[in-house]
């Protein structure tokens, strides 16, 4: 075979392949059925995102709204409804988050519960005494001098002094002041603290998740009025 005629082969099948490789050719659809089109995706959309929406009222107004007329309610309340429907589909998209947590963080308090040698304070506080102290007790407006390691429950450690650190104890978290007013000046103890006594629902930027209940390891190595 000669190579003009392969030549010819190659350039045929090119133009074949191209051909069923091309996109089909479309037509600009009907009115009626670009709009039917719109219709069905928004439709769709609305029937997954608002299960219960009444169509005739969404009906009106869209009517309303694309022909110019006058609306049944002002751009304040339709403003103001439509912020509330958002917040409320976000509090419940979260929802679900919230209680697996919240189940993570009973499991997790329930097994150290069950641990040797700890014991509960009365906020719910977990805690192991790890060194027995002789000093003297904060109280809630004194400042504690303390070396302390903080952890999550997997052990991830999000937190650690590196030398002896000054601290009020009406600034730091709930779950600090309430154990360390019970704490003698050079004991060590290790504390579980719950969320409610931590960062709770809102969590500490990307460190803390919401609900999350802390570990901390804490020296009480001084305290001052």
């Amino acid at each position: 075979m000669s190579r003009y005629l392969f030549l010819v082969l190659g350039l045929v099948i090119g133009v074949a392949n191209a051909s069923e490789q091309s996109p089909p050719k479309t037509t600009v659809p009907a009115p009626h059925d670009l709009a039917y089109s719109l219709g069905a995706s928004l439709g769709e959309r609305l029937r997954q995102e608002v299960p219960d929406l009444q169509i005739e009222a969404l009906l009106d107004g869209l009517k309303q709204a694309y022909q110019g007329k006058p609306l049944a309610l002002d751009n304040t309340r339709i403003e103001q409804i439509l912020a509330q429907h958002e917040a409320q589909a976000a509090a419940d998209a979260q929802a679900p988050k919230s209680e697996k947590a919240l189940t993570a963080e009973q499991q997790f308090l329930t097994q150290e519960k069950a641990a040797s040698g700890v014991r509960e304070l009365e906020d719910g506080i977990l805690l192991t005494e790890l060194t027995p102290g002789t000093g003297s007790k904060p109280l809630a407006s004194d400042e504690v001098q303390v070396k302390y390691v903080g952890r999550l429950p997997d052990g991830t450690v999000f937190d650690k002094s590196t030398q002896p650190q000054w601290f009020r104890l009406d600034s730091v978290i709930s779950g600090w002041s309430s154990a360390l007013q019970q704490m003698p000046v050079g004991a060590k103890w290790r504390l579980v603290i719950p969320s409610a006594q931590a960062y709770g629902a809102d969590g500490a930027g990307e460190l803390i998740p919401p609900y999350t209940p802390l570990i901390f390891e804490i020296e009480l190595l001084g305290t001052r009025h």
